[in-house]
C-alpha cells in the first residue's frame, strides 16, 4: 500500500489540498452566513423582546439587532405568547452585559421590501444589567408602522382638514416667498443687536458680579440692623400720624402760602404782622418737634447707604447708559415689526398645535392599545422610512426594486415582434414559462 501511495503521491498530495480547501472554504461561508460552529464560537446569548406586532420579522434571512447602527447580533427566532410576538435576539458573547434594565427596542425596515432589522437602546449603566433569556416587556418596544395605518389613525374629517390646510398654506404662500423672505430679513437687525447686547453683557460680567456681591452686603448688613429698622419705621409712623392729624392746619398753611408770600416780598419789615397772619405756624409745632427725633436715626443710614450708593450702583448706572443708547434703535424697530411678528407668530402657533395635536397617545381614547399619535410623531416616521426606502445605492445614486408584470398574451406578443424571438425570449427568461400549458394555456 506504501508503494502504491508512493507511486501515486501528486494525486494523493492534490486530493488532501482539495479537501483541505473545501473545509476552509465551507468554514467560511458558513462563518459569513451567521452560522456558529461549536467548536470555533461560543453560543450566542439569548434575550427576548416583546412587540405588538412583528410584521415582516423573519428569523434566519440576516435580519440583525443593532445599536447605533453597529450589529451585535441576529434575530433568531419569533414566538407567539398571550396574543403579543416575541422576538429572540441572539446576541454576540461579548455583548453578554450590554442590555441593561431600562433598555428598549424598535422595528424598523431597512429596505422599501419591509427587509426588518432590531434596533437596540440598551439603556443607562447605572442600571442593572439584564440576565440571560431576561424579556424586553411591550411597554418599552414600538413596532413598525405600515403607511396604510397612518391614514387609518385619521377620520374623513380630519383628512379634509388635513388636504385644506395644505391647500390653503400652498394659496397663501404662492407667490409670496418674498414677502416670507423679507419678515426673515428684517428679523436681521434686531438678531445682531441682540448679539451685540450679549457680547457687552459678557464683557461686563465682572461689574454684575461685584453688584449682586455689593447688593447681597448691603442686604446682609440689613439684616444685622433690625433694631434701627424697626426704630426708623417707627419714628416716621408717628411723624406721619402727626402730619395726618394737623391736616387741617397744614392745608390752611398751605392755602395761605401764597398770599403770604405776596405780602412778604412787599412787606418784609412787617415781619410781626406777617407772624400774625400765619397762624398754623404754631399747628406745625409738633411735627418739628418729632422730625428732631426722627434726623439722627435717618441720618445714620444714609451714611451706611451713600458709599454703596456711590461706589457701586452709581458706577453700574453709568456703566448702563450706553447700552441703553444703542438697544434704543432695535427696541424702536423691534416695536414697529411687533404687531406683524405677533400676527405671524400665533398663526405659526396655531399651525404647530394642530401638528403637534397627540390626543391619546400610545394608547387609545378608550384606554386600549390603538395607535393615535399626532401629526408631528408620523412625519418623523415618514422621515426615516424615506431614509429607509433609498438607503440602497451604487456609484449612480440611490436606486429602488421594483416589480413589472404583465400577461402571457403581452409576453407572446412582445418576443414576436422582436427580430430575434428565440433569443429575446431567452434574454427575457420566460422561455418555460411560455411553453407551460398550465401557467400559459395556448
Amino acid at each position: 500500500m506504501r508503494r502504491a501511495i508512493l507511486g501515486r503521491l501528486p494525486d494523493v498530495i492534490a486530493i488532501v489540498a482539495l479537501v483541505v480547501l473545501s473545509v476552509a472554504v465551507t468554514t467560511y461561508i458558513l462563518l459569513e452566513q451567521g452560522v456558529r460552529l461549536p467548536v470555533v464560537d461560543r453560543g450566542p446569548v439569548y434575550m427576548w423582546a416583546e412587540f405588538t406586532n412583528a410584521r415582516g420579522v423573519n428569523p434566519g434571512q440576516g435580519q440583525t439587532v443593532r445599536v447605533s447602527g453597529m450589529r451585535v447580533g441576529d434575530i433568531g427566532a419569533v414566538e407567539l405568547e398571550n396574543g403579543l410576538a416575541r422576538v429572540r435576539m441572539d446576541l454576540d458573547p461579548e455583548y453578554s452585559d450590554l442590555v441593561r434594565a431600562d433598555a428598549t427596542a424598535l422595528l424598523r425596515p431597512r429596505t422599501g421590501l419591509k427587509d426588518m432589522f432590531l434596533e437596540l437602546d440598551p439603556g443607562s449603566n447605572s442600571e442593572r444589567a439584564l440576565k440571560e433569556n431576561s424579556l424586553i416587556s411591550a411597554e418599552n418596544t414600538a413596532p413598525d408602522i405600515n403607511p396604510d395605518e397612518i391614514l387609518s389613525a385619521l377620520d374623513s374629517d380630519t383628512r379634509a382638514y388635513l388636504r385644506l390646510l395644505l391647500t390653503g398654506a400652498g394659496k397663501g404662500l404662492q407667490e409670496r416667498g418674498g414677502d416670507l423672505r423679507e419678515v426673515f430679513r428684517r428679523l436681521g437687525p434686531l438678531f445682531r443687536d441682540i448679539r451685540r447686547l450679549n457680547q457687552q453683557v459678557a464683557l461686563r460680567r465682572e461689574n454684575l458680579t461685584r453688584l449682586i456681591a455689593n447688593t447681597n452686603q448691603s442686604a446682609t448688613e440689613l439684616a444685622t440692623r433690625d433694631d434701627e429698622l424697626a426704630t426708623l419705621v417707627h419714628e416716621s409712623n408717628r411723624v406721619f400720624r402727626a402730619i395726618g392729624s394737623q391736616e387741617q392746619g397744614v392745608s390752611s398753611a398751605v392755602s395761605q402760602l401764597p398770599a403770604t408770600l405776596g405780602q412778604a416780598k412787599q412787606t418784609l419789615l412787617r415781619v410781626n404782622e406777617l407772624g400774625q397772619k400765619l397762624p398754623a405756624l404754631d399747628s406745625v409745632q409738633p411735627v418739628v418737634r418729632e422730625l428732631d427725633r426722627t434726623n439722627p436715626v435717618v441720618e445714620q443710614f444714609a451714611r451706611e447707604g451713600e458709599p454703596i450708593l456711590r461706589e457701586d450702583v452709581r458706577p453700574l448706572v453709568r456703566a448702563a447708559v450706553p447700552y441703553v443708547d444703542v438697544l434704543r434703535p432695535a427696541a424702536r424697530d423691534l416695536g414697529r415689526a411687533s404687531p406683524d411678528l405677533r400676527a405671524s407668530f400665533r398663526e405659526l402657533n396655531r399651525f404647530f398645535n394642530i401638528a403637534a395635536n397627540n390626543p391619546g397617545g400610545a394608547e387609545g381614547p378608550d384606554g386600549g392599545t390603538a395607535r393615535d399619535e399626532g401629526y408631528l410623531f408620523w412625519l418623523g416616521w415618514v422621515a426615516q422610512n424615506g431614509v429607509s426606502v433609498f438607503s440602497t445605492g451604487d456609484a449612480q445614486g440611490p436606486y429602488r426594486r421594483f416589480i413589472s408584470s404583465a400577461s402571457c398574451a403581452t409576453l407572446d406578443g412582445l418576443i414576436n415582434s422582436s427580430p430575434s424571438p428565440d433569443l429575446a425570449s431567452a434574454l427575457l427568461g420566460v422561455t418555460d414559462l411560455l411553453n407551460d400549458p398550465g401557467l400559459c394555456p395556448k
